[in-house]
Formats: structure tokens, sequence, C-alpha cells
């Protein structure tokens, strides 16, 4: 007969909206093991599986800290409760905790308006007591007496890896009846059981003792605060970017560009400082879906989308936000792994604002291959290839605006836009190869440029710094040939020099920022650029590098910048952490920017 051997989660701690689904291991009679999900509708050795989910509703309640999940709170934050701030944002774990996310936090009351004390004579009744030591770290502790939810001083984590034992005070609530269960709000501060019995398929009697597990409490899924669209001409109008919309008109546009870190790439070993549930896929996949659908962008490119993830998840998700997905999976000439976990590049559109008219990939590894054929004699090819073939792909798509951006002078000219997609070679001693790729993007964009009239967007992971060969060459539009970067070039591909230039009248959108006359939020963006390169200090952040490495370029002869989504700062990031965090689910930062096409003169 059939026979539960073992039920566990891969992930310690449940966080609400993001799905729970266990690993069940089965013996069949044969004494054979499977992990097969046995339905009533096709029964196994005349037997099913059966599911259920419970809440176990206690009478003792918790609250976690905001920073810290992981952590009972034992601290709250009295001017969030004035300021109706959510309450969930009130907990901390200790007054370090509170201390060091200060920065962070005070930013929720600066936002709230009724937090402002008008007689200033409420400091410490807000903060609470400051210690008689002068550290100006608050002490006070909240007691059952102090709140209607108790809170206890603890100095070990409120959540084990399993509960094994309940005791007294306990009220099961059925909450879900099929293998994954996906916690909500009322959920959080509670344990959920799962439990999995063997049912006779013929008698629909249970047989056998039940398999059970029981979760640690379920935690609210962390929320950063939103980031702001900010109109780069000054314009004193500023706004979140959430599900009651975003600035824009008919006649604009807003592009994202994200590198969302490939499941296969968010190892323990490379950010030990995540949260190993915060850097599972199940958790990170529903955190960027929300991150990306809250931007609202007209057109999406991501990179580093793994294959499976592109069929399984993103497409069919966004699909349901209106989005028309197309995708480039990277080659496998390097690659050795799984061809389902390979990532690529994938752009999105929305249906009701654009329409597909054509797609190009590009297969640096093919170039590659055409150019030894060109270049070098036969005895030296492999080690060409070896050199140039890394699997990096890019995906141009040409698509045709459904709104009207000509004017009444042409008031039937078709608007298309052209949009590249790539994520450029990673290894930083190969930069002959980074810019070798870079320049052999933009000639075939020259191509698509050459025949037709089109405005150009070139967004993606360059794994380029701004000083960079690839950087100078997209942003000046050559390379100047004493540039250190060139030194490098033992295949001599990068020769001559004078080669290494483009037509394209490409510029930086967050460059933009630099230019910027005097508006509200200003001085805070140039804050966060580079004087000296007037890009942003950085894309990337995790505890080995911070830099940027990202970019969206636009051709500045056919479109203008309207508003850029703002920039990150190291305040906005917890000084005990780095990314991938709670928060933000990759290692990089998204870029957004508004674009409007410039109207085109009558021929």
């Amino acid at each position: 007969m059939l026979s539960v051997l073992r039920v566990h989660l891969p992930s310690d701690i449940p966080i609400v909206g993001c799905e729970l689904t266990p690993y069940v291991l089965l013996r069949r009679a044969d004494k054979s093991v499977i992990t097969d999900d046995v339905s009533e509708s096709a029964p196994i050795d005349g037997h099913f599986l059966r599911y259920k989910w419970y809440r176990i509703q206690s009478d003792k309640k918790v609250a976690v800290c905001s920073v810290h999940p992981a952590e009972q709170a034992t601290l709250q934050c009295v001017a969030c409760v004035k300021a109706k701030i959510p309450v969930a944002k009130s907990y901390h774990c200790s007054p370090k905790c509170f201390s060091d996310a200060w920065q962070h936090h005070r930013v929720l009351h600066d936002r709230a308006a009724s937090s402002v004390n008008e007689n200033g004579n409420e400091e410490e009744e807000l903060f609470g007591r400051f210690s008689s030591t002068g550290s100006g770290v608050i002490n006070a502790s909240l007691s059952s007496s102090a709140s209607s939810t108790s809170l206890t001083n603890v100095s070990t984590p409120l959540y084990p890896a399993t509960i094994t034992q309940r005791s007294g005070g306990e009220t099961w609530f059925e909450v879900g009846r099929s293998k994954t269960y996906t916690p909500t709000a009322d959920d959080v501060g509670h344990v959920l059981k799962f439990e999995c019995v063997v049912v006779d398929a013929e008698t629909k009697l249970v047989v056998g003792p039940g398999s059970t597990l029981l979760t640690s409490r379920v935690i609210p899924a962390p929320s950063p605060s939103p980031r702001r669209l900010i109109p780069v001409n000054g314009a004193d109008m500023m706004g979140h970017l959430d599900s009651d919309g975003h600035i824009s008109s008919s006649g604009t546009f807003a592009v994202l560009s994200y590198n969302i870190l490939s499941d296969a790439y968010a190892t323990s070993e490379s950010y030990s400082y995540c949260p190993s549930w915060a850097l599972s896929w199940p958790y990170r996949r529903q955190n960027l879906l929300r991150e990306i659908v809250g931007y609202r962008a007209d057109i999406v490119c991501l990179q580093e989308v793994q294959n499976d993830h592109f069929d399984e998840f993103f497409a069919p998700e966004l699909d349901k936000h209106g989005y028309q997905a197309l995708y480039k999976r990277k080659t496998n000439e390097v690659y050795n792994g799984n061809t389902h976990t390979i990532d690529g590049c994938a752009t999105f559109f929305r249906r009701d604002r654009f329409s597909h008219v054509k797609k190009y990939e590009v297969e640096f590894n093919k170039a590659a291959q055409s150019l030894t054929d060109a270049i070098l004699p036969t005895a030296q090819k492999k080690n060409a290839l070896n050199r140039l073939v890394k699997d990096n792909v890019a995906l141009i798509v040409v698509l045709e605006a459904k709104f009207n951006n000509q004017g009444a002078d042409n008031p039937g000219k078709r608007q298309l836009l052209c949009v590249a997609n790539t994520h450029v070679n990673v290894h930083q001693d190969l930069k002959d190869v980074k810019l070798w790729q870079v320049h052999t993007l933009l000639k075939g964009l020259e191509k698509i440029a050459a025949s037709a009239d089109i405005p150009m967007l070139v967004c993606g992971d360059f794994n380029s710094a701004p000083g960079s060969a690839p950087h100078a060459l997209l942003a000046m539009g050559k390379v100047d040939p004493l540039h250190p970067d060139l030194a490098v070039d033992p295949l001599t591909i990068l020769r001559p020099h004078m080669k290494l230039n483009h037509q394209l009248p490409l510029v930086s959108a967050y460059s933009s920022f630099a230019r910027m006359v005097v508006g509200l939020g200003m001085e805070q963006q140039r804050r966060r650029m580079d004087p000296s390169t007037n890009e942003p200090l950085f894309t990337h952040f995790t505890r080995d590098f911070i830099g940027t490495l990202d970019y969206i370029f636009y051709t500045a002869d056919s479109l203008t910048v309207e508003s850029l989504l703002e920039l990150l700062d190291e305040d906005s990031l917890r000084k005990d952490t780095a990314l991938p965090s709670p928060e933000w689910s990759s290692d990089h930062i998204a870029l957004l920017a508004e674009f409007r096409c410039k109207p085109r003169p009558r021929r």
C-alpha cells in the first residue's frame, strides 16, 4: 500500500503571499520511493493523498520586528501608532535595532503629517525615554499590560526551525485543502499545520496514521518604502508608484530595466548576509513580481530570467497584468547545467499601449564564430573562441505605439520604437570581450536605424562601470585610443581603434538628473549621482561590490526624458545588510525612465 515517509518545507519561515508547497516523500507497495502528487482522480496502488492546512490560533499573540522579522518585537514606536502608520512597521526587536534603523524609519514619520509635533514638548512621549547613558537609544519595552499585543523581552529568536509540541489555549482553523497554501494577513503571528493522509480510493477511508508538520510563525512580507517618480523638468509634482497609478500622460511611456538575480546564482555562499527565507525563490519571485507590477511600466526589460521561471511564472503572471512577453535564452555552449535553468533576457510590453512588429535575436557566440572565421587562421580559432564564446545574448524588439504622439501635423504616421535588452559578460578580466559584445550590438542597431526612422532604447546590465570603454562607446559614440581598457586585446579584435564607434545619438537616461533645473527632489538625487560621469553612484549593491552596471540609453534626437525613478542611497539600505535583502530581492536596483517621442518633421 501507499505510505508517507516524510514531509518537509524548503523554507523555515512562512511569509504572507508566498506559496508553501511541502515536499512529500512516498513509498509504494513495491517499496519504490516517489514524490508524485497522487490525486483522487489518478490514484496509485488504489490510494490517493488528502491534504489539509490549519492555522493554530493561540490565546497568546506575538508581534514581530519590522527590521528582523524572524525576531520577536520588544519595542514599539508610539509615534507610528499616533501617525496611523501600519502597526507592523512600528515594532523593533531591541534598542540597537531601532537605533540602527532610525535613518530609514524616520522617513515613515516625515511622510505622515500627523506625526508633526505642534507644541514641541512630546518628544519623550512619542519616542520613549532615553537611557541615562545619553546614547539616544530607546530602552522602554512593551509589556502585555502596555499593549493589546503581548510582548516580552527575550534574547533568543522567536522562530525555531520547527515546533514539535503545542499546549493549551489553542484553536485550529482549517484554511486550505490542497497541497499548496499561500499565507494571508490573517495568518501573521500564527503557526500553520500541514496534514497529509493516505486515503483508500474505494472506501474513501483514511489508511494508517497521517503525517504532519508545523511551520514557524507566519511573518508579513517586508515592504520597502515606495520609490518616487521624479520629473526631470523640475515641475513641482511628485508621486509614488503603486497600484493607484503613476505620473504619465497619453503621449508618454515608461521603460523599466532590471536584473532580477537568477535563482541559480542566489546562493547562501554568495549572499550569506541575506536570510535564507528571503533568498528562497518562492519568496523572491513574489516580491519581485510585486515590485515590477507596482512600477506600472509600459515596457519591462528583465535580465537573468531563468528559462523555466519565464515559462512557469513571469510570462503567465505578467499576462494577467496586460503584458505580452518575449524571451531570448542564453546559448549553452559554455553552460553545462540544466537547460531549463539557464537564464536570459525577457522583454514585456503592455498590449493596450504597444503592438509587436518584429523581433531580432543576437547571439554573441554566432558573432564570435563569424569574426574568427573572417580574421584568424584556423590554428588560432580554438583559443580565440574559448575567449569570445560566453553564451551572452541580446533581445531586440520593434514595437508600434497604439497612442498618437505625432500631433496634428502627422496624425496618421506610425510611431515605431526599437528596444534592445542585453546582459553583457560579467568577467572583469575580459575587457576586450565586453567591449566587443557592446560594439557588436550597436552595429546591429545601426543597421535597424538605417532601414527605418525609429527611436531606440538600449537597456540592460552591461557589467561595465561608468568611464569604462563599453560605457564610453555607448555614451560618447567612440572610445579614446588611449583608453586603458584597450590594453587588453590578446586577439587584436579591437583594432584598428578607429573602428570602435557608432552613429547612434545615445544618451544615458539617468544623466538627466545632472541637467535638472531647480526642482523638488533635485539636490537629493544629485547627491546620489557621480558628478564625474553623470551616472548613479550604484545600481548594484553587495558586500563585495558597490557600483553602477545597469543603464537605459536612448536616442536623444527622437526621445526626451520626462521623469525618472528615484535612486536609492546607502541610507535607504539597512546598515547591517546589502542586496538582496528581505525588502529588495535582487542584488541590482531597478531603473525606470519615462519618455516622450519628439515630433518628427514632415517630409
